[in-house]
């Protein structure tokens, strides 16, 4: 294998992960309705943390590995809290 192919491939995905970052903010922004909206700011957390993983692939520091877990953390737990929010209403029972 090439020497070469990791940094390109790492770039490549980048890009890739900026592209859907760029899509889920659009339909963020234009989502017609509630879950669409917090289906699209899942997708972008889910994006943000791969992008800081590939960020840390090429770096090779492993504080971005720590920052992407604490941003997995976060984002399931708004997800769970917005979910619940569009179901009944409320947050806390």
């Amino acid at each position: 294998m090439n020497a070469t192919f990791l940094p390109i491939a790492l770039a490549l995905s980048q890009a890739v992960l900026a592209l859907a970052m760029i899509c889920a903010v659009i339909r963020l922004l234009r989502g017609p309705r509630a879950q669409d909206r917090v289906l699209a700011l899942d997708t972008l957390y889910v994006d943000a943390m791969l992008l800081i993983v590939t960020i840390g692939m090429r770096t090779g520091t492993t504080l971005y590995f720590e920052i992407a877990l604490a941003i997995a953390v976060v984002g399931f737990v708004s997800t769970a809290a917005l979910a619940r929010f569009l179901l009944r209403g409320e947050v806390i029972e």
